[in-house]
């Protein structure tokens, strides 16, 4: 490498008029910057200037950009020149987010001529790409191009073109080429079709605040529903601490009914989170979530698993822990829409709660060990609930102090491979309002409550096989049991609480767990995994009633049976509960079968089912889903459902890619929600086309998506990165 202001020349043949040198054959000049390759060089020592002609070569030794020209004239010593018909390369780094095409091609640039001023490119009468030459897919092309390597690159009235179709105009492109690039600017417009929408246009445009806040808006107009509102900010006030508000609002002007009259579900979400070191061992998050109506959210939502959840909520914490201990102040809102009616929704609310809670702590160490637990909490509540069939029209105080202390004792009897484990917990819960006479009272109330639990681990039987080849060279078959007695008293006035959460659920009960499970564990060089596993557990309740708090004909959900399963059972007195069964297969690292039901040895059959399937082979994923639910009208609505969902190829998969995605309701005969995406990707661009199905509730609609994905770039259309399959 030459030294500082040393230049270094070599040719096949070299002429020397005084300190004007002709480079002949295999010319080459070299700086600590610059390296200079062509057929023909003719270089003055004296100022520094050197003219090159045929298959000339520059390569910028510090950044790492390379042209190509015709001939090129340039000053070494200010590193100033012309290339004239040149072609280069500058290298721009990107952040592979999810949902971005990537490639590694450079940024290529090619123009009539083109001129270098200190660490500036500007190339006049040209076009930028990443795809390959010479057929580019597509091209950005325009009168001058401002390029700073590493840096960015700015492009005025240039016109988008793909396979040299003009697509687009664009008066002014920035493009950062830096590695987490933030600049101001509008985004790229957007068009698109639904049936239920109409036609649809729209724009919008990011804002970087400062180094620490940015803001986007879109907007879209529908033609038959009116304009919706997009509002996205982020921020890092401090360097520990981070803010996020997405906005999405609808101004509907509704759609025509047959008398009339228009159907209007606007409205609006908002959702707010935040995350900040509050110092002092004190860590605080917001998670705070605003709809203004379930109409609105099925309406004009995208997703069809948030179009069917009828929930919001909202929380916001402070919290530090410290040895076993944890103290939390809680803000919670919980929300669940009955319909899409308006205020056909009941609220619960903590405003706030203080809670104070210690892990398992020991206490005691000689003989029998004993550890301390300990949960306790002291809040305000308040709850809104709307007039139903079988529930009245009720509001709480909007400040209903409770107070909730229950510390639990438990030690370990240990005796070969058996273990008991029995633990004793008392509760004490003050409460400011209660039932009484079917209204919502004033008066004061005190619960207290005792409860008993022991479990009993048994030895675990275990034998180990030959395994065949595509399992592994050893497998263990393992058999696990465990039972338990738990038994809760004192709590004789169950109905007289008010249910703000799962507290309200703990009732009278003694009652007989039994757990049998079954492994098998599989070895493979040297590994093992759970190949398969299969639960299966049943209660016995020695108290039917529970104490007086099943009321007969109605879903009762109790802690008793939240804990076993997630589908209520409990409509009449009854000595055993349904037998949950759970089983997991994993033979191989890309296949996982999960299968999830309950049997009712009252109703004699299975009251629900839940089969998974997901696997992957090669570029092809399949991922299935049954859900069937059969059981008393009390209890649950009957159910049954399919889900599928099949994929070939990926993002970034070169060639055609295709996807489909199902729900179909047989008992409604309809298919909910359909999605089919088919995507072209090349070396540097992708082309996709998805259409959506939504029929549910009210809305009956089909949508056409269209967008181009330029790699390390982003893509523009009205398919948005989270609307896509992969």
């Amino acid at each position: 490498m030459p030294g500082p202001r040393e230049v270094l020349i070599s040719a096949v043949r070299q002429e020397a008029e005084g300190r004007l040198y002709r480079l002949i054959g295999a010319a080459e000049i070299q700086t600590t910057e610059t390296l200079i390759r062509a057929d023909l060089i003719e270089y003055n020592e004296a100022t520094g200037e050197a003219k090159a002609e045929g298959s000339v070569k520059y390569k910028n030794l510090v950044t790492g950009e390379q042209l190509e020209a015709d001939r090129v004239e340039y000053n070494v010593r200010d590193e100033t020149g012309r290339f004239y018909q040149v072609v280069g390369e500058a290298s721009g780094k990107f952040d592979p987010r999810p949902g971005l095409l990537t490639t590694e091609n450079p940024f290529i640039f090619k123009g009539e001529w083109a001129e270098r001023i200190k660490d500036r490119y500007i190339v006049h009468n040209g076009f930028l790409t990443n795809c390959r030459l010479p057929k580019p897919v597509w091209t950005l092309n325009g009168p001058r191009f401002d390029i700073v390597p590493n840096q960015r690159a700015i492009i005025q009235r240039s016109t988008f073109r793909v396979r040299n179709i003009p697509v687009l105009y664009v008066p002014a492109f920035y493009k950062p080429l830096t590695e987490r690039p933030r600049k101001s600017g509008f985004l790229t417009p957007n068009a698109g079709t639904s049936s239920r929408r109409g036609y649809m246009a729209g724009t919008g445009y990011y804002w970087a605040v400062n180094r620490s806040y940015d803001l986007m808006y879109r907007t879209q107009y529908f033609t038959q529903r009116g304009f919706a509102h997009h509002v996205d900010f982020r921020g890092r006030p401090t360097q520990s601490s981070d803010v996020y508000v997405f906005f999405y609002g609808v101004n509907d002007k509704g759609l025509p009914l047959d008398d009339g009259r228009r159907f209007k579900a606007g409205g609006g979400l908002l959702t707010v989170t935040a995350n900040a070191d509050l110092g002092r061992g004190f860590y605080g998050r917001a998670d705070i979530n605003y709809l203004s109506s379930f109409r609105f959210r099925q309406e004009f939502t995208e997703s069809f698993n948030e179009a069917v959840f009828s929930e919001v909520h909202s929380v916001a914490f402070a919290t530090r822990n410290w040895s076993t201990y944890g103290f939390n102040i809680v803000f919670r809102q919980n929300e669940n829409f009955n319909s899409g009616e308006p205020g056909d929704v009941v609220q619960i609310r903590k405003l706030p709660s203080l809670e104070f809670n210690s892990r398992d702590r020991q206490v005691w160490s000689r003989g029998l060990p004993v550890w301390v637990t300990l949960d306790s909490s002291l809040g305000f509540l308040a709850r809104d609930q709307p007039a139903r069939e079988d529930q009245p029209l009720f509001q709480t105080r909007p400040f209903v102090h409770r107070a909730d202390v229950a510390p639990t004792v438990m030690t370990a009897l240990r005796w070969k491979d058996f273990h008991l484990l029995p633990a004793m917990t008392l509760r004490g819960t003050h409460y400011g309002s209660r039932w009484r006479e079917g209204q919502i009272t004033g008066e004061g109330a005190f619960r207290a409550s005792g409860e008993f639990s022991a479990d009993l681990i048994l030895p675990s039987l275990a034998r180990v096989f030959a395994a065949p080849k595509w399992l592994g060279e050893q497998v263990k078959h393992v058999v696990e049991t465990r039972a338990g007695v738990r038994v809760v008293d004192g709590i004789d006035n169950f109905h007289d609480y008010v249910r703000f959460d799962e507290a309200e659920l703990l009732s009278n009960t003694s009652e007989a767990t039994m757990l049998v499970a079954n492994r098998l564990l599989a070895k493979r060089n040297g590994a093992v995994k759970e190949a398969l596993s299969w639960e299966l557990q049943q209660r016995y309740f020695f108290d039917p009633s529970f104490g007086g708090a099943v009321i007969p004909g109605r879903r009762n959900v109790l802690i008793s049976s939240l804990d076993l399963t997630g589908y209520a059972f409990i409509d009449a007195s009854r000595r055993y509960s349904p037998i949950a069964s759970n089983l997991r297969v994993s033979p191989i690292g890309s296949l996982g079968i999960g299968w999830r039901a309950d049997y009712d040895p009252y109703r004699h059959r299975f009251v629900n089912n839940g089969l998974t399937a997901d696997g992957r082979i090669g570029r092809y994923f399949v991922s299935l889903g049954h859900n069937y639910v059969r059981s008393a009208p009390a209890l649950t609505a009957n159910a049954n459902q399919f889900r599928g969902l099949v994929v070939v190829g990926d993002q970034n998969k070169r060639g055609w890619n295709a996807a489909f995605s199902a729900i179909y309701d047989f008992r409604q005969d309809v298919m909910q929600f359909g999605t089919i995406q088919l995507t072209y990707n090349s070396d540097c661009c992708g082309l996709s086309v998805q259409y959506r199905r939504f029929s549910f509730g009210t809305r009956n609609e089909n949508q056409f998506r269209l967008a181009f994905a330029i790699a390390n770039i982003g893509s523009f259309g009205t398919l948005r990165r989270q609307e896509r399959i992969f």
